[in-house]
């Protein structure tokens, strides 16, 4: 089960929690965060050109615009940033001792954007739908530490992770609605956390154990297929990139570890590894 593959440091960084990779397509570069030390980093895989912008407050993720520029799920709520940097909340809603942490852009165009507390307080969090428009609706209202968010090829499905539950949920998706809420995959004891996920073009999911030093792909049956051990304990995300969508992008973190690895928080990447799916751009 355990696959033959080629791992590369795309880049070595020590980040504290590099988190959420994700290809912007009409730039040709790889999105992703370090979130504790609020930035945003951008790497260009063609020419290894790494450009940084740092926000004003922790970053939990970024994500491109159809308009230019990114959406970012910052601690005191959604922000944009324009083709220039310029900066303006789209949804501006403190919520003491909350941050934003993963989020994704459904089929649709809306930003889905979770919370978490910092001291991951049980249901202390939210997975909320943000609009073009800054309208937000909260979606679950019960999480501790909102994470993976992805959609199957189709659109039918939105695949969903509350880390602490240790689990895949999946739900049926409709037209920005999620129901019928069911466990895809069960992660067992001692594999680790599920963290970030994504989808491949064959419906796979494929997911980051924190603590566990793998990634892992489950067919859309739920079915474990390949681990990919990993050189560090904490990987946190995956992501496909490159011009065809064929690299698998992994991002990483050294928080918390009283002895890290030496390339913990680095962004790995496995060329030619599986297929990826067209990333939407956030409508507003």
């Amino acid at each position: 089960m355990s696959a033959q593959y080629d791992l590369c440091e795309a880049v070595s960084m020590k980040a504290e929690l590099g988190e959420g990779p994700t290809w912007n397509a009409a730039a040709g570069r790889l999105l992703w965060v370090d979130i504790l030390t609020s930035t945003i980093h951008s790497f260009d895989p063609s020419t290894g050109s790494l450009d940084t912008v740092t926000t004003f407050q922790h970053v939990g993720a970024v994500k491109p615009r159809a308009a230019g520029g990114l959406v970012v799920n910052l601690r005191d709520g959604i922000g944009l940033y324009g083709p220039g940097h310029e900066f303006t909340w789209l949804h501006h809603l403190p919520v003491s001792g909350c941050r934003g942490n993963d989020a994704a852009v459904a089929p649709d165009g809306a930003f889905w954007a979770g919370t978490m507390r910092y001291d991951e307080a049980y249901a202390g969090g939210t997975l909320s739908r943000v609009d073009a428009d800054g309208d937000r609706t909260v979606v679950l209202d019960d999480v501790t530490v909102s994470n993976g968010i992805g959609w199957s090829p189709e659109g039918d499905r939105m695949y969903y992770i509350d880390s602490p539950t240790k689990r895949i949920d999946v739900f049926r998706y409709d037209e920005g609605r999620i129901s019928g809420r069911a466990v895809f995959v069960e992660i067992e004891s001692g594999a680790g956390v599920p963290d970030g996920l994504t989808v491949d073009a064959a419906g796979a999911v494929w997911v980051a154990l924190w603590d566990g030093g793998q990634v892992r792909r489950y067919t859309p049956e739920g079915v474990l297929d390949r681990v990919l051990p990993l050189p560090v304990r904490r990987p946190t995300a995956c992501a496909f990139g490159g011009a065809d969508l064929t690299d698998l992008y992994i991002t990483t973190a050294r928080v918390g570890l009283a002895d890290p690895e030496p390339s913990a928080g680095s962004l790995y990447v496995i060329p030619g590894l599986g297929e990826g799916l067209p990333q939407a751009e956030f409508a507003g």
